[in-house]
């Protein structure tokens, strides 16, 4: 992964994609800053944050963003406060 930044916001599902070809969930996030900016991405491909991405839906969180294939792609989370 290539290209990492880190954002805080509030984290919201923007669409649940097509599972991949092994049956994981796959998801497009964004995240909304204090300042009204938004970053998109995607949770990788057969990665298990994708089952518990929804846990973090409407929370404070701090993520880290990176480039996988082309793709802004979700690299960590973190919940903000705990």
């Amino acid at each position: 992964m290539k290209n990492i930044t880190r954002h805080t916001g509030k984290l919201l599902i923007l669409k649940r994609l097509k599972n991949s070809t092994m049956g994981n969930p796959k998801f497009l996030l964004g995240v909304i800053d204090e300042n009204r900016n938004g970053f998109s991405f995607e949770t990788a491909t057969n990665s298990g944050q994708a089952y518990s991405i929804e846990n973090y839906e409407n929370k404070n969180v701090t993520v880290e963003i990176g480039t996988y294939r082309n793709k802004a792609t979700l690299h960590t989370i973190k919940e903000m406060g705990v």
